[in-house]
């Protein structure tokens, strides 16, 4: 049985993006989302998370077989339409999840064709679906959920639909991404494959907004706590670091094509609730050039020095830090390249 998660950790993540949109807006014609003020690209956590999502159905068979499968992925139903949550919550009802025979019972009846439960016997009904969620959904043990339930008149005894939820706090949980650096966006106009309109001679128009380039940084903390009730594993943790390095790396979509990840470490506590907090703030980015005129990974360096005086600050509390680097990514500290060699505490990962 794989270990559960028994101690705290931080993440911190850094990927690029080149002449392309890291994430649209929809309420604003899908723009690139900008801090006005500051001009900083920003990224919601739901992107990140989505990556992860993504590459976990797409390349380790999280698709629904096996045992192994994501709760948030599009599943169409007979008609075509889309899944919503109360539907896809009754994918999870199984009785195999219940180890007692009476509550399996129960189960055995509701997906009868004909069977009907009482209105008390639903919280089986529940505790089936939530065990089973976890045993098999990597996503709802890595990042939680709020799962609406919703029981039909036609299975339950009383008259009325019954409703219900399941909420789990996720362990994993990840700021907003920030550009690392102001940025410029660039509205794109072209010409699309095909005709406007049957029998009319003139192309259709493609509109777009991109950012020409993108150091983006997000912040991430595992709560051990909250682990426990979501039953996380070390193996979900190391699956979700492959997730964000080598997912990032095969979004093939047009909008997120050419993002490279460029830097992942994981800090691993070994005092119980401690952690530094923060990450982000203690890298800074050195730009060659103007930082509006960034346009690769070698306009720029990385400056570790406030981090690295953290790590040594903290080393009794630090168990380990593991950490990935791009080739081309140029790490300095105290006015040398960094060399993480020095350290035993620090771990290269390899995907």
């Amino acid at each position: 049985m794989d270990n559960n998660v028994t101690k705290r950790s931080e993440l911190l993540f850094l990927y690029d993006i080149k002449d392309a949109n890291p994430n649209g807006d929809p309420l604003d014609d899908n723009k690139p989302r900008i801090d006005e003020e500051t001009k900083i690209n920003i990224v919601t956590d739901v992107r990140l998370k989505r990556t992860v999502r993504d590459y976990f159905n797409a390349y380790l068979g999280y698709d629904g077989t096996n045992g192994n499968d994501i709760f948030v992925r599009e599943i169409s139903v007979e008609d075509g339409s889309i899944q919503d949550a109360k539907l896809r919550a009754l994918d999870f009802l199984d009785e195999d999840s219940l180890t007692d025979e009476d509550e399996k019972e129960i189960v055995r009846k509701f997906n009868s064709k004909d069977g009907k439960i009482s209105k008390k016997d639903v919280s089986i009904l529940k505790k089936s679906i939530s065990n089973k969620l976890l045993a098999s959904a990597i996503d709802a043990r890595l990042f939680g959920l709020t799962l609406p339930l919703e029981f039909s008149s036609a299975k339950v005894e009383g008259g009325k639909n019954v409703t219900d939820s399941i909420t789990y706090t996720g362990p994993v949980q990840f700021q907003m991404g920030r550009s690392l650096h102001p940025v410029d966006m660039m509205y794109i106009k072209g010409t699309g494959a095909f005709a406007s309109k049957q029998g009319a001679g003139q192309k259709t128009f493609r509109e777009e907004y991109v950012l020409p380039y993108s150091l983006i940084g997000f912040y991430g903390i595992i709560n051990e706590n909250a682990a426990k009730h979501t039953k996380l594993s070390e193996k979900d943790v190391n699956l979700l670091l492959e997730g964000l390095w080598l997912g990032t790396k095969n979004l093939i979509s047009r909008s997120k094509a050419g993002q490279v990840p460029r830097l992942l470490f994981k800090i691993n506590y070994s005092e119980p609730n401690f952690f530094i907090g923060d990450l982000k703030g203690y890298i800074y980015l050195n730009p060659k050039v103007r930082a509006e005129a960034i346009r690769d990974v070698v306009d720029y360096e990385i400056d570790l020095t406030k981090f690295m005086e953290l790590i040594q600050k903290y080393d009794d509390k630090i168990e380990s830090i593991q950490y990935i680097v791009d080739d081309r990514l140029e790490l300095t500290a105290n006015s040398g390249q960094m060399d993480f060699s020095t350290n035993s505490k620090f771990l290269e990962l390899t995907f």
